[in-house]
C-alpha cells in the first residue's frame, strides 16, 4: 500500500513541486493557453449548465435519503447515486490537461497524450500497470469498469472545483468593476448590466445632443437618459459572453493565489488520497468539492440584486 502524501516525505515533496510547477506562473499561464480555443465556446455553455449540475447533485442526495427512509420505494440510494453522478458540463481543454498531468506525474499512470479524452483515459486506466492488481481483484469486468469510473469521477470533481474557483474569481472581478465604476455591488453580469446600460445610454445621448456635447452634458445631467429595454438586453448578453471568456481565463489569476494560500495543495492532497485509495483497494469516502456551491452563492446574490432592482422599478 502506498503511503499518503501527508505521511510520506518523498510524496509530499513531489506534491509540493507539482503544485509550484503547474499552478504558479509561468506554469499556470502555460496551462491556460489551452483555453484560447474551444474553451471560449464551452465556457458560456458551462456557466448556463452549472446551476443545473448542482441541482442534480442536490436532488441525488435528497433522493437517496428519501428512498432509504421509505424502504427503497423511490429507487433508494441507487437512483440517488445515479442522479448525483450525472455529468452535464462540457469538459474543457484546461481540465483535460490538468487531469492528465495528475495521472501521469503524481499517479504514475502512462497516458497516450498530454490531454486525452475521457474514452482514452478510461482505456489507459484499464491498461495501466499500477491498476492490474486492483482490476483483477475486482472480480469481473463490470466491477473493474466501476473502479475506473470512480477514479474518473474523482478527477472530474476536482476539475469542477477548479472551474468553480475560476467562476468565483470572475465574479470578484465584476464586483470590483461595479464598485469602482458604478459604486454598487454587482456580483455578476445580470446585476452589472443595468448600470452599464445606463452609462452607455447617457454617453450616447450626450454625444448626439443637437447643440453639442457640452450643452448635452448639462442637459442630461439634469434629465438623465434612460436605457431602452433592448439596450439592457444587449448589455446583459454581452456581459454574459464576456464573463464566460473571463471565467475561462480567470484560473491563471486564481492559481497563484491558491498556491500562496495553500488551497491547491490541500485540495490536491485530498484528491491523491482518494485516487491512491482506489488503486490500493482501500477506498474510503469519495472526493467531494465544495467550491461549486460557493460559486452558486454568487449567482443567487446576482439574481437577488437584479430582482430587487426590478421591484424598485
Amino acid at each position: 500500500m502506498t503511503a499518503p502524501a501527508e505521511t510520506d516525505p518523498a510524496r509530499a515533496a513531489a506534491l509540493d513541486a507539482f503544485v509550484r510547477r503547474q499552478f504558479l506562473w509561468p506554469g499556470s499561464l502555460r496551462l491556460h493557453r489551452a483555453a484560447l480555443g474551444g474553451d471560449l465556446l464551452r465556457a458560456p455553455v458551462n456557466l448556463a449548465l452549472a446551476p443545473v449540475q448542482l441541482g442534480l447533485r442536490g436532488l441525488g442526495w435528497l433522493w437517496g435519503r428519501l428512498g432509504g427512509r421509505l424502504g427503497g420505494r423511490l429507487g433508494g440510494a441507487g437512483l440517488g447515486r445515479w442522479l448525483g453522478t450525472r455529468q452535464i458540463l462540457l469538459r474543457t481543454a484546461v481540465a483535460a490537461r490538468v487531469e492528465a498531468l495528475i495521472l501521469s506525474e503524481l499517479c504514475a499512470i502512462p497516458l497516450p497524450g498530454p490531454a486525452p479524452d475521457r474514452a482514452a483515459l478510461r482505456r489507459a486506466l484499464l491498461a495501466a500497470p499500477r491498476l492490474r492488481a486492483p482490476l483483477r481483484a475486482a472480480g469481473s469486468q463490470e466491477a473493474a469498469e466501476r473502479l475506473v469510473g470512480r477514479i474518473l469521477a474523482a478527477l472530474n470533481e476536482y476539475s469542477g472545483a477548479r472551474a468553480a474557483t475560476a467562476e468565483f474569481t470572475a465574479a470578484l472581478i465584476l464586483l470590483a468593476i461595479g464598485a469602482l465604476a458604478f459604486h454598487s455591488l454587482t456580483p455578476g453580469a445580470i446585476s452589472l448590466a443595468p448600470s452599464l446600460a445606463e452609462q452607455l445610454a447617457q454617453s450616447t445621448a450626450i454625444a448626439e445632443f443637437p447643440l453639442g456635447a457640452g450643452l448635452g452634458g448639462l442637459w442630461y445631467g439634469v434629465f438623465p437618459a434612460g436605457p431602452s429595454g433592448g439596450l439592457v438586453a444587449l448589455t446583459v448578453a454581452g456581459l454574459v459572453l464576456g464573463g464566460a471568456v473571463l471565467t475561462s481565463l480567470a484560473g491563471a489569476l486564481a492559481d497563484p493565489v491558491q498556491v500562496w494560500l495553500g488551497v491547491h495543495r490541500r485540495r490536491l492532497a485530498r484528491l491523491i488520497a482518494v485516487l491512491e485509495g482506489e488503486i490500493a483497494g482501500t477506498a474510503g469516502a469519495p472526493f467531494i468539492a465544495r467550491e461549486p456551491l460557493l460559486a452558486r452563492v454568487f449567482d443567487l446574490w446576482d439574481a437577488a440584486l437584479s430582482l430587487l432592482r426590478a421591484l424598485r422599478g
